[in-house]
């Protein structure tokens, strides 16, 4: 089975997450265990389905996979250069988002919310490039995966 089944994020370390990002870290957790497709594509790996535990450490973004049964599957280090300028577009998207929910018409939300969107797609697809060789996701696992990463880069 290439699926994860627990997702572990560590974020110790950083600030006390905003409870627009707590909550953005709980919606991408529930969907990525209710619907996600991930798998590692080499010989000498146990089979899924998997619990992954990331993190940042030493700058670099981290991929701990375990097997159901905790089982050591993979470890990979993904660089944050990649994803430093989509991660800042999204939040400063998110920002306005969030703030015309408050006060604006539903024709410049869902304008904002499209490009929201679209940088959220953006994001996906550099983690979907940066994954390739190590593990494989589906772009909407991507994207839930995409939503975590920001909690981390950023720290809430």
């Amino acid at each position: 089975m290439s699926k994860l089944v627990h997702i572990d994020i560590d974020d110790s370390g950083l600030p006390t997450p905003t409870p627009e990002i707590e909550q953005e870290r709980k919606v991408a957790i529930f969907d990525l265990l209710e619907d996600n497709s991930f798998a590692v594509p080499r010989e000498d790996v146990p089979e899924g389905p998997y619990r992954l535990h990331l993190a940042i450490r030493e700058r670099r973004l981290v991929f701990d996979v375990a097997t159901e049964a905790e089982e050591k599957a993979a470890e990979f280090h993904l660089s944050l250069g990649p994803f430093k300028q989509v991660v800042k577009d999204y939040f400063q998207i998110c920002e306005s988002y969030f703030d015309a929910v408050k006060k604006l018409p539903p024709s410049q939300i869902e304008a904002i919310d499209m490009a929201r969107r679209g940088i959220h797609n953006e994001g996906a697809r550099v983690l979907q490039e940066r994954l390739e060789g190590k593990a494989e996701v589906d772009i909407d696992t991507a994207r839930r995966l995409f939503t975590l990463i920001c909690v981390l880069h950023f720290g809430g």
